[in-house]
């Protein structure tokens, strides 16, 4: 598997575009290969998968499971596009509090790795979208936790997105106490 790696400025956060293999079918494109992971340093024994479908202008996020529960993720959209949100959790990490964005396509067959003490949150972009996880612990429901999706200045597309209920009960930022530390 050929895939090109492109850090995102959290340590340890990183977008993947795997080679899109292209004929008169279609496409076809491989999300996960192990060596090409391992070559990376990349997390390769992931224990749950799992994909959420969503209709524009949904929210969902930010989440995250504090350990020892906290788990490594490679998420991707293979149907439609969303805006990708990660945000550094870890205390005495040179980003701590910042986030970064990034639109996942089906077009692009994008995806973004994202390690240990990161939130994670998507805005769907079109009609509808399928995105996709891979997660390094299985859910835990106790260790579940989030930050309110207003509380960090993110300039989502709209400011009035569908978001559930338990999304909007998360605590702001400003109250979060990280249980994550950043190692280099």
């Amino acid at each position: 598997m050929k895939i090109s790696t492109k850090s995102l400025g959290l340590a340890g956060c990183y977008e993947l575009l795997p080679s899109i293999l292209e004929d008169s079918r279609g496409s076809f494109v491989k999300t996960f290969h192990d060596e090409a992971f391992k070559e990376n340093g990349f997390e390769t024994c992931f224990k749950e998968d799992y994909y959420s479908w969503s209709v524009k202008d949904v929210l969902r996020g930010l989440h995250f499971q504090v350990p020892p529960k906290d788990h490594v993720k490679l998420v991707y959209c293979p149907v439609g596009m969303v805006m990708d949100v990660i945000v550094d959790l870890r205390k005495n990490s040179p980003t701590f509090g910042q986030y970064i964005t990034l639109d996942l396509s089906a077009e692009k067959a994008n995806m973004v790795y994202i390690p240990v003490g990161m939130a994670h949150g998507f805005y769907v972009k079109s009609d509808k979208a399928l995105v996709v996880y891979k997660v390094s612990s299985v859910y835990s429901p106790e260790h579940d936790r989030g930050i309110h999706w207003n509380s960090l200045g993110i300039s989502w597309p709209n400011l009035e997105p569908i978001v559930s209920g338990r999304d909007n009960k998360f605590i702001g930022f400003d109250n979060f106490v990280s249980p994550f530390i950043y190692n280099e």
